[in-house]
């Protein structure tokens, strides 16, 4: 019997074929190693979780007249509609802990002045609903996100324009809410306030303004510290402080609708790298512009990041358009908002030559490349007449010292370890070390990556260097992981899409105020609306983890899974 024969007379069947194993596990003899079959033991068990949550379906490419793809959009738009609409009205409580309730830090949701002065939440039913809002509205806009991904992720060739009407619905009720999970901004505009006054953000810190508004709201951590921002942002502030007429919340508006412009340009730029690589560009838009962490911090936090990122992915996309000048120019841009986007000239000088060179041919480029970008930095510096202080001011950010930080944790318990043992307080000299080698680390891993992005993709190779400078930092922030993300999301299939899911979805809940307030309301708030809101969100907990389609038996043609 050959082998196309018995192909079509052993049918798999639901158990995986005659022989009762399921196709993902491997038979003996097949030579296969221990990791492998480890891997393919998690693949069975990873299919299996999935097939209980979300039936197969199969791979239904887009046809227009055909797919109704207004209405299997509708249901994930008006969720994350919902979701997003939670978020603003559980953060615009008076005692809610996720926004600044300081006096004028925003038009609406401040308590009164009484309760501002060491703020602590006041008791009652209101903090209860906003924490259960906003936690229940992020919750419910990972499933909406989930839910896009499934679709366009099982019909490829979905049109990006579609997707704009649902990133349009997700964003507008982030743009009315005070500034989310961060005082950031307030800072950003304080330092616009000096910018607009001669006063260089290199040489002061923002408490040189005097008791102003703007000095106000800045968190007394970073008071009397120098910027760490590129020119071009501080410039860029300036103007927006100048045209708001120094007002604060216009300021801080005016830059959340920067941080606005900036997700913009990245989800513009990013499908047309994606299509450069021969993927989807629907998939790629909704795993970076529609993603929670990128919505809830770039924009509703309104950090200059999301600026960087949509300068570096013009930068990339106009390099892989044949246009690596320009490309490598627009890069300069987004490093002179934040250094860390130097890395996009590395790889586009890196690539220039094409595919099959040596490293010896790729090392002139790459300083070509360099020599561009900072020779576009100094311009803008010079422009600016701001020099290059900011470099100085990189160092800021190591004054924090949060469990977050991998480096950081292991230098804090080495310092308590060593205390413990008797040999004095040296957490300054042990912080630094540590964080030193793990800067080293994330320098030789991306170097690694660098040398090694012909086989690995050199795409794939950017964002794992961004995702490593991000976790090997002296400090994280939730919302760098976003970089590393945003320059995945074209590329990232199998794991890596799982690990961009999965971490986007657990960093937008970590280091989050309002868990305790939440545990404590429980036991002041009316006792029934605790009992309703509880069977309200189980209620709806079933609603989101249920199948969308009734479970049957899989037919060959659900078997074919999305690559």
């Amino acid at each position: 019997m050959s082998t196309g024969q018995l192909g079509r007379q052993a049918a798999p069947s639901r158990r995986g074929g005659p022989s009762g194993l399921h196709p993902h596990f491997p038979r003996h003899g097949s030579g296969a190693t221990a990791l492998e079959g480890l891997r393919t033991a998690w693949g069975w068990v990873d299919s299996q979780f999935g097939r209980w949550r979300h039936p197969a379906q199969p791979i239904v490419p887009y046809e227009p007249g055909v797919t109704k793809l207004s209405w299997l959009l509708l249901r994930p738009a008006l969720m994350g509609f919902v979701a997003t609409t939670a978020i603003f009205l559980g953060a615009t409580q008076q005692n809610s802990p996720f926004t600044s309730k300081i006096a004028g830090s925003w038009y609406f949701g401040i308590p009164a002045p009484a309760l501002v002065q060491g703020y602590t939440p006041a008791p009652g039913q209101w903090l209860f609903l906003g924490v259960v809002a906003v936690y229940g509205g992020m919750v419910l806009l990972l499933r909406a996100w989930w839910d896009i991904i499934k679709l366009t992720s099982g019909r490829p060739g979905i049109p990006v324009a579609r997707l704009w009407p649902v990133f349009a619905a997700w964003v507008l009720p982030l743009l009315f809410v005070a500034p989310l999970f961060s005082k950031d901004v307030y800072d950003y505009a304080a330092q616009g306030e000096m910018m607009s006054h001669g006063l260089n953000p290199y040489q002061f810190g923002t408490g040189v303004l005097g008791a102003t508004p703007f000095t106000r709201l800045v968190d007394h951590l970073w008071i009397n510290n120098s910027s760490p921002y590129g020119p071009l942002f501080l410039v860029i502030d300036g103007w927006i402080v100048l045209v708001a007429h120094h007002n604060l919340l216009l300021s801080v508006i005016g830059l959340r609708f920067l941080a606005l412009a900036g997700v913009v340009l990245f989800a513009v730029a990013i499908p047309s790298i994606a299509r450069s690589f021969h993927r989807d560009p629907a998939v790629a838009f909704v795993l970076a512009a529609l993603n929670p962490l990128v919505l809830l911090h770039l924009i509703g936090g309104a950090h200059n990041d999301a600026l960087m990122l949509g300068f570096l992915a013009a930068g990339y996309a106009l390099a892989r358009r044949g246009r690596p000048v320009v490309g490598i120019v627009v890069c300069g841009f987004a490093a002179a908002v934040k250094i860390p986007a130097l890395i996009g000239a590395v790889y586009i000088g890196w690539e220039w030559l094409g595919t099959g060179r040596s490293v010896r041919e790729r090392v002139r480029p790459v300083a070509t490349a360099l020599l561009i970008a900072l020779a576009t930095m100094i311009c803008i510096s010079e422009a600016a007449r701001l020099g290059w202080g900011w470099i100085g001011g990189l160092t800021n950010p190591d004054t924090v010292r949060s469990w977050l930080d991998p480096a950081t944790g292991v230098a804090l318990v080495a310092a308590h370890l060593v205390t413990a043992f008797g040999f004095g307080n040296h957490v300054h000299v042990i912080l630094t070390v540590v964080r030193g080698s793990a800067a080293c680390l994330a320098g030789l891993i991306g170097l690694w990556l660098l040398l090694h992005s012909e086989r690995i993709g050199s795409l794939q190779a950017l964002g794992w260097s961004l995702f490593a400078v991000v976790v090997l930092g002296p400090v994280v922030q939730l919302w760098y992981l976003s970089w590393a993300f945003v320059f995945l999301a074209p590329v990232a299939v199998g794991l890596a899409r799982k690990v961009l899911i999965g971490v986007s979805g657990i960093a937008c809940f970590l280091g989050l105020t309002g868990g305790r307030d939440f545990i404590n309301e429980i036991s002041s708030a009316n006792s029934v609306l605790v009992a309703f809101t509880c069977a309200a969100l189980v209620g709806i907990g079933v609603f989101l983890l249920r199948p969308k389609y009734p479970r049957s038996h899989p037919t060959p043609r659900e078997l074919v899974r999305s690559p």
